[in-house]
């Protein structure tokens, strides 16, 4: 990173570029259209745009940027129009943002749609023993199986659905499944979440502590307190400290120069932005949150120097692997390749984001 000091004017610029540069993308593996395209160009419907979506709207929200969230108003229509793919795990990414996108816009199919999808959830979607959400994709069905990237993708639109909808059992499903999630996928020595965990083998798989995963349920925990304001006390109460265990590890693997290897505990394993920035930002939020002291900021400080030294000249994230099946052996990670990706763009305007409006509030 530059030695310019990291002003206001600059974060925003900062910001903006990133999501300009979400925008431009056309695809995983596509790379970026020229920049006098319009609107978001991403045309497909599944968990990699989803969570991207989430970071442009939250942007989009604390600028009171109009154009984006027409832009955001805009892709919705155009894809349900068109017709939604399979509805899974992943694909139910992109139904968080739109959650809170109909707390903006009078569109009744949005509204619809929401209600629905969240119902199916509940219903239809196959479920492992102990009731968890099996984690169903596109290319495979996961007989048996949870991972921890469930919870950001589809547990997190469940309990706002459920704020939303005046649903409390849609709530009370969504706590339940961080609950069984948290069992099988945490590890009691030192707090860090395994990728995934199956009934039917009854193991860890890997037993890999992979960032990303782990920074979803950094993000997870602290993005439920503030999705579903009333959420229940005791509930709270564990969730919070499941996080608190979790940080204590990540701050201990933490890089001198604020980054996390794609395998927190192998230094071996290469580095990874879009994990850094999630750690980072969930770290911030678990502070707002007063579930982490605030001593924990020095180490989201670090981590956000270093992803801002990972966004190039045209705001594109550098240093994001791609998305991440269920490895068998911990070599699979080490092997992810790395390219340009919403999710990398999103977790790091999340991160952006939430230091902008901790520094507007302190004013």
């Amino acid at each position: 990173m530059d030695a310019m000091p990291l002003t206001k004017p600059v974060l925003r610029n900062k910001i903006d570029l990133v999501a300009k540069a979400f925008s431009r993308l056309k695809g995983i593996k596509e790379g970026l259209v020229g920049a006098d395209a319009g609107g978001i160009q991403f045309d497909e419907w599944d968990w990699e745009v989803g969570v991207g979506l989430y970071g442009f709207l939250r942007r989009a929200s604390a600028a009171n940027d109009r154009l984006a969230i027409d832009d955001l108003v805009d892709w919705y229509a155009r894809q349900i129009a068109r017709g939604l793919p399979p509805r899974q795990i992943n694909s139910t990414a992109p139904m968080l943002p739109l959650a809170i996108l109909i707390e903006h816009v009078d569109r009744p199919e949005f509204r619809g749609l929401v209600e629905d999808w969240a119902d199916w959830l509940v219903h239809a979607l196959p479920k492992t023993e102990d009731g968890g959400f099996q984690h169903v994709v596109k290319e495979r069905s996961n007989d048996g199986e949870l991972w921890d990237d469930t919870l950001f993708m589809a547990c997190l639109f469940l309990a706002r659905a459920g704020v939303v909808m005046g649903r409390p059992d849609w709530v009370d499903e969504a706590v339940y499944q961080f609950m069984v999630h948290a069992r099988y996928l945490s590890d009691p020595v030192t707090g860090l979440w395994y990728h995934g965990w199956t009934f039917e083998g009854r193991h860890n798989f890997a037993r890999a502590f992979w960032a990303r995963g782990n920074a979803w349920i950094t993000v997870a925990i602290p993005e439920l307190f503030k999705l579903v304001p009333d959420l229940n006390g005791k509930d709270k109460r564990f969730l919070a400290n499941v996080l608190a265990s979790q940080v204590r590890s990540l701050k201990k693997l933490q890089r001198a120069d604020g980054m996390f290897h794609t395998l927190l505990d192998d230094p071996t394993s290469p580095v990874e932005t879009s994990a850094t920035a999630g750690i980072a930002y969930g770290i911030l939020r678990g502070i707002e949150a007063g579930i982490l002291p605030a001593a924990d900021r020095r180490h989201a400080e670090n981590a956000l120097a270093a992803v801002l030294a990972h966004i190039d000249n045209e705001g594109v994230v550098q240093g994001v692997s791609d998305g991440t099946p269920m490895g068998h052996n911990l070599e699979f990670y080490r092997r992810i390749p790395n390219l340009p990706t919403p999710y990398g763009q999103a977790l790091t305007m999340l991160l952006l984001t939430e230091v902008l409006l901790e520094g507007e509030e302190q004013e």
